[in-house]
């Protein structure tokens, strides 16, 4: 697994830029990667993405103002990437957006992690900014925030759909089914 992260990590050192799309039963969400800004958090989602991992994935949680209104710290995104153990790979070190300069924007996408340093293959999309996700953030009490490493450039209203679906406790009633997720050439 070494050698096939050096070599995604190494085959996207020279770009600025990776262009994809998630494909969903709700519809596209196109989106920029920055492997210059964060490449090991690159290289992880790519090794998910070019194995066809995500594709036995679905976006499964969502956090709105309802449902967070009862946080210290409230905040509002779509979380997927959710695989079955046995197709996750190691946790990866975490890039902070001080280390990167990305931020939690409206439509950043970001590694969701529990701990530092723990981040696998869950990812989220920022609804709105998201300024508590940054480094030294309030959201997580460890201050690390958590690794922005792409932004939705087309389907937000995607996101937004997917935001609306109904939920129990954060956790969709009835998934959304990521169907593939491709870079584009």
């Amino acid at each position: 697994m070494c050698i096939i992260a050096l070599t995604v990590y190494f085959s996207v050192q020279g770009q600025s830029v990776l262009q994809g799309v998630i494909q969903t039963e709700m519809g596209p969400i196109y989106f920029e990667l920055y492997p210059q800004k964060a490449p090991a958090t690159v290289a992880n989602f790519l090794q998910y993405l070019n194995s066809n991992s995500y594709d036995q994935s679905s976006f499964f949680r969502v956090c709105t103002p309802a449902n967070e209104a009862d946080r210290n710290i409230p905040i509002q995104v779509i979380q997927g990437g959710n695989l079955p153990e046995d197709l996750l790979l190691p946790p990866i070190a975490i890039e902070t957006t001080q280390m990167t300069g990305l931020h939690h924007k409206k439509g950043t996408l970001s590694m969701a992690r529990g701990e530092p340093n723990s981040a696998q293959s869950s990812f989220f999309i920022c609804v709105t900014d998201q300024p508590e996700l940054d480094f030294q953030g309030k959201r997580n009490p460890d201050g690390y925030g958590f690794a922005a490493f792409g932004q939705v450039t087309k389907g937000m209203d995607v996101v937004l759909k997917i935001q609306a679906q109904d939920n129990k406790e954060q956790m969709l009633l009835q998934p959304v089914l990521i169907q593939s997720i491709q870079l584009i050439k």
